[in-house]
């Protein structure tokens, strides 16, 4: 259990540090126009907000550091 924590919580930790320092981002695309079976569509890159990466940073530290301080 205590491996499990750390293991998460450095994937959480380098996720989030990822997020706020390599601008990271997702594509979403959108239908504009659809006629029949033809349509067109439009792919817009946008950004992962920063919130979600600061959040993964302190669940991350928290979750890697209660698993080197348990006792078990």
């Amino acid at each position: 259990m205590r491996a499990i924590l750390v293991i998460v919580g450095i994937v959480l930790l380098v996720g989030g540090l990822w997020v706020i320092f390599g601008h990271a981002s997702y594509s979403q695309t959108d239908t504009l126009v659809q006629l029949g079976s033809a349509k067109l569509t439009a792919t817009h890159d946008k950004a992962i907000p920063p919130w979600i990466g600061i959040s993964g940073i302190v669940v991350g530290a928290l979750l890697t550091l209660g698993g080197l301080m348990s006792k078990r």
